[in-house]
């Protein structure tokens, strides 16, 4: 079984384009990394929203290509004009989010989030505050109440602030993981405690040892 994943540049203000091609019938292991993504798949013609995740989602993948555009942290409400937290684990058809829109390509499907994708540029300094301090530090930067900064949480990441901090943790423990990094050193950079501390997050987020995860 092959998996050809690609990923290429993306139109300001998306966080990239991407593909996945398969050879024959296949389960993936999805893990989550704070995005969301609109998906199309051209055998089908079927589109589908793919919300933010608390945990590791198991997909079946048939044979083919998926195209992917994945949007930032913080820009699914103003792309799909609903509130992340509503399609939180969930994979929902586009038709069910923006009853009214056709597309039928992938160009097509790139520019409709092009043409929409707004992030508020306090919920991108949250994002970044949140992987190195804590929350209540970071609602004091940004210069939010706890509640407040829960609430916008919510809405634009579809998770609260605690939850979307371990779920940017863990995206920066795998990318350096995938680079290679001892995963002492991964648990430091990435701000975890010590490696048990690494390893109880990355079986709790992803379902598997950081090791299996990575495996080729």
């Amino acid at each position: 079984m092959d998996v050809v994943y690609a990923e290429r540049p993306a139109p300001a203000g998306l966080a990239c384009l991407w593909t996945r091609t398969v050879s024959s019938p296949t389960v993936q292991r999805v893990v989550p990394d704070g995005c969301t993504d609109l998906m199309w798949t051209p055998a089908t013609g079927a589109l589908f929203v793919a919300g933010p995740d608390t945990e590791a989602q198991l997909a079946s993948v048939a044979p083919g290509t998926l195209y992917g555009v994945r949007l930032p942290p913080g820009a699914f409400p103003s792309v799909f004009g609903v509130p992340a937290h509503a399609v939180r684990d969930l994979r929902v058809p586009l038709s069910e989010l923006v009853p009214s829109v056709r597309l039928d390509s992938f160009s097509e499907m790139v520019a409709f989030c092009a043409s929409r994708v707004v992030v508020d540029p306090a919920l991108s300094a949250t994002a970044s505050l949140l992987r190195t301090v804590d929350v209540s530090e970071a609602a004091w930067e940004i210069g939010l109440s706890a509640r407040q900064l829960r609430r916008r949480c919510l809405d634009a990441f579809g998770y609260p602030p605690k939850v979307l901090q371990r779920v940017l943790r863990f995206d920066s423990a795998l990318r350096l993981a995938w680079d290679g990094v001892p995963f002492a050193a991964v648990a430091a950079q990435a701000g975890y405690a010590d490696q048990a501390h690494l390893a109880r997050e990355v079986r709790a987020l992803a379902g598997v040892p950081l090791g299996q995860l990575i495996r080729p």
